[in-house]
C-alpha cells in the first residue's frame, strides 16, 4: 500500500465514527476498522468527501496501512471490549507504536494496559475525550495520559482536532499512566453535581416559586448570560422550552423522572473514599439518582404514605430566582472545589504532576462542563498551583461569601417545603464545615477510643493517647 495513514481509529459507532471524520476534516489520512466491515464501508461512502479514509476490513490490513509510529486510536466499550482490542492489535504492532484508548476507562484498567504493553515497547495512552458525538465531530477536549514521548507524536494531531479558545486548543499532556482517564473520570463527576445542582433550581423555581418550565427556560437563558454561562445552564433552557408534540405538554412532564448513569460518576466517589477527599456534592448527585431510579423503593414510601411537611411550614421569604441564582453559583464553586481537591490528591499519591490550572484552561471550551467561571479556576492555580481549595482564593471566597445568606434561604426553604435538595445541603454544609473553628470529629475520636481503643490526639502535647476507660478512675495513658 502506497499511501500511509497518520492515524487510525478502530471502533466506528457514533463517537469513533465523529473522531474519525474530524480527522480527515483537519487534513490527516485516516485508517478505519471495525469488527464489522459494513459500519467502515457505510462510513467511506456517507462522509468520504470530508478527506481522505484508508478503510480496512482486517487488523492486518488497518495497521499495515499506518505510518510509523502507528497510531491506533480505540473507540470500544470500556472493559473486556477494550482489552479484546489490544490483545487483537498489540502483536501486530512495532516498538514505539501507540495504542490510544479515547474511551471512559477506569484509571486503574489503563494503569494495568499501559504497565503491561510498556513491557512490549508500546506505548498506551488513556485519553479522556468529553464533549459527547458533537465535540467528537466539531472539536472537543481532549485529556491524554500516557508516556510523554509519546505525546510528541500523538499530540500535535490531537491539538488540531480539539476545541479552541482564543486559538488555544483544550488538549495538554496530562501524566504518565492512568492520568487522563482519572482527570476525565472527576470531570465527569463534577458534570454530576453540576446537573443535580441545576435540577434542583429547576424543582425549587417550580414547586416553591410556581414559574412553569418555560418561564423557568427563560430565567437560565437570562442566567447563562451571567456568572452562570456554561453549556450545561445553556442546554438547561432549551430542554425546559420544549414542548413534547403528541400531547402539548413541556417536554419534562413527559419524560420519566428516573436518571440512568453510565458509571463515571460512581468511579469518582469510589476513587475519592479511596484517597480520602470528601467530595460530597459528587456523592450525593450520584445517590440522588440511584434514588430517582428506586421506583421499588418510592412506589412502597408512596403507598405507605409518608408524612411531608405541615401546611404552617415557612414559605420562602425573598426574591426566590435571585437567592436559588446565589445558591446554585455557591454549591457549583464547591462541586468544582472538591473535583479538583481530588485531582491534585490523585496526582500526589499515583505521582502524576498533574497541573490542575491546566485542566481548567482545557475544559472551557469543547467539554460538557465547560463554563464562564474556569477562566477564574484558570488564574487561581497559576497564582498558587498548590492551592488547598479553590474556596481561599480570593475571587471564590468572596462569590461564596456573598452567596451564603441567599444559599442558606434556599437550603432552609428545601428543608421546610420537603422538597429535596441533597446537592445544596450538602455543598452548604461542606462550605460550613471547612470554615468551622472546631469540627464534633473530637467526639468520634473518643467513641472509637472507648469501644476500641483507637487512640486520639491531645490539642495540647505531642503524642498518641487512650483511656483506660473500663477503669474506675478513667486515667489517660500514652500509647
Amino acid at each position: 500500500m502506497s499511501q500511509k495513514a497518520q492515524i487510525g481509529v478502530t471502533g466506528l459507532a457514533v463517537m469513533g465514527r465523529n473522531l474519525a471524520r474530524n480527522f480527515a476534516r483537519h487534513g490527516h489520512t485516516v485508517a478505519l476498522h471495525n469488527r464489522s466491515y459494513g459500519r467502515t464501508k457505510e462510513l467511506v461512502e456517507q462522509f468520504g468527501h470530508e478527506g481522505t479514509f484508508l478503510p480496512a476490513e482486517t487488523a492486518e490490513q488497518f495497521v499495515a496501512s499506518l505510518e510509523r509510529p502507528r497510531r491506533v486510536v480505540i473507540m470500544v466499550k470500556a472493559g473486556p471490549a477494550t482489552d479484546a482490542v489490544i490483545d487483537e492489535f498489540a502483536p501486530l504492532l512495532e516498538e514505539g507504536d501507540m495504542l490510544i484508548d479515547a474511551g471512559n476507562a477506569h484509571f486503574a484498567d489503563t494503569r494495568r494496559r499501559e504497565a503491561a504493553l510498556k513491557a512490549k515497547g508500546l506505548h498506551f495512552v488513556g485519553a479522556g475525550v468529553s464533549g459527547g458525538e458533537e465535540g467528537a465531530l466539531h472539536g472537543p477536549s481532549i485529556m491524554p495520559g500516557g508516556p510523554k514521548e509519546s505525546y510528541e507524536a500523538l499530540g500535535p494531531l490531537l491539538e488540531d482536532i480539539a476545541a479552541k479558545v482564543d486559538g488555544e486548543p483544550c488538549c495538554v499532556h496530562v501524566g504518565p499512566d492512568g492520568a487522563g482517564h482519572f482527570v476525565k473520570m472527576v470531570h465527569n463527576g463534577i458534570e454530576y453535581a453540576d446537573m443535580q445542582l441545576i435540577a434542583e433550581a429547576y424543582d425549587l423555581l417550580r414547586q416553591v416559586g410556581g414559574l412553569s418550565p418555560a418561564e423557568i427556560a427563560g430565567v437560565f437563558g437570562q442566567w447563562n448570560e451571567g456568572r452562570l454561562g456554561s453549556y450545561l445552564i445553556e442546554i438547561t433552557a432549551e430542554v425546559l422550552k420544549q414542548v413534547d408534540a403528541d400531547t402539548g405538554k413541556p417536554f419534562v412532564d413527559v419524560v420519566l423522572d428516573q436518571a440512568e448513569q453510565k458509571g463515571t460518576g460512581r468511579w469518582t466517589v469510589q476513587a475519592a473514599l479511596d484517597l480520602g477527599v470528601p467530595v460530597s456534592g459528587i456523592a450525593e448527585s450520584v445517590f440522588a439518582r440511584a434514588l430517582s431510579g428506586g421506583a421499588d423503593v418510592r412506589k412502597a414510601a408512596a403507598d405507605a404514605g409518608l408524612p411531608g411537611p405541615s401546611a404552617s411550614a415557612g414559605a420562602h421569604a425573598g426574591d426566590l430566582v435571585a437567592d436559588v441564582e446565589q445558591a446554585l453559583f455557591a454549591s457549583k464553586i464547591v462541586a468544582y472545589a472538591q473535583g479538583f481537591q481530588q485531582v491534585q490528591a490523585a496526582s500526589k499519591e499515583y505521582g502524576w504532576d498533574i497541573d490542575p490550572g491546566a485542566m481548567a484552561k482545557i475544559w472551557r471550551a469543547g467539554c460538557i462542563i465547560r463554563a464562564k467561571f474556569l477562566d477564574f479556576i484558570k488564574q487561581a492555580y497559576d497564582k498558587q498551583p498548590d492551592l488547598p481549595t479553590l474556596l481561599v482564593d480570593q475571587y471564590f471566597l468572596d462569590a461564596v461569601s456573598g452567596a451564603q445568606d441567599a444559599w442558606r434561604r434556599v437550603a432552609a426553604t428545601a428543608a421546610q417545603q420537603g422538597i429535596p435538595a441533597p446537592g445544596f445541603s450538602s455543598a452548604l454544609a461542606y462550605y460550613d464545615g471547612l470554615r468551622a473553628k472546631r469540627l464534633p470529629a473530637a467526639l468520634i475520636q473518643g467513641q472509637r477510643d472507648f469501644f476500641g481503643a483507637h487512640t486520639y490526639h491531645r490539642i495540647d502535647k505531642e503524642g498518641s493517647f487512650h483511656t483506660l476507660w473500663a477503669t474506675e478512675d478513667r486515667s489517660e495513658v500514652d500509647a
